[in-house]
C-alpha cells in the first residue's frame, strides 16, 4: 500500500511540474482552494495510472509489431493519446486535465514520462524501504 501511495504522489507531482513546463497542458480543479487542487492532481494521477495500466498495456501488446517496425517511435503517439484519454475521462467528471491538441498531448506525455522517471529515481530508496 505504501508503494502505491508513493507512486501516486510521484505521478501527481510529475503532472504538476509538467503543467508548469508544457503550455498546452493544464489542470482545472473542482474548487480554487489548495486542498482541492492537490486532490485534483491526485485523482488525475489515479486515473492516469488506471488508463496507463489497463488500456495502455493492452495497446502495447496489440501494437507490438508496429512498435518494432517504427523502432519505438509509436510509443510517443500512444502515450499522447493515453494522456488525451485521461483528459477526456477527467473532463467527464467535471474537473481535471485539459490538453489543448494532439501534439500538446504528445509533448505533455513525453515530459511527464521523463519527470516521472526522474522523480522515481529520487524516491526509489524510500520506495524500496516500504516494500
Amino acid at each position: 500500500m505504501g508503494s502505491f501511495l508513493i507512486k501516486l504522489i510521484v505521478n501527481a507531482v510529475a503532472l504538476w511540474v509538467t503543467t508548469l513546463i508544457v503550455a498546452g497542458v493544464r489542470v482545472d480543479s473542482y474548487a480554487p482552494d489548495t486542498t482541492a487542487v492537490v486532490l485534483t492532481y491526485l485523482l488525475i494521477s489515479l486515473i492516469f495510472g488506471f488508463v496507463n495500466g489497463f488500456i495502455g498495456g493492452f495497446v502495447r501488446i496489440v501494437a507490438f509489431p508496429l512498435y518494432v517496425l517504427t523502432l519505438g517511435l509509436l510509443s510517443f503517439i500512444v502515450n499522447g493519446l493515453l494522456l488525451m484519454l485521461v483528459a477526456w475521462i477527467s473532463g467527464l467528471l467535471g474537473f481535471g486535465l485539459v490538453v489543448e491538441s494532439f501534439w500538446w498531448g504528445v509533448l505533455g506525455a513525453f515530459v511527464l514520462g521523463i519527470i516521472s522517471w526522474l522523480f522515481g529515481l529520487l524516491v526509489r530508496p524510500l520506495n524500496n524501504a516500504t516494500s
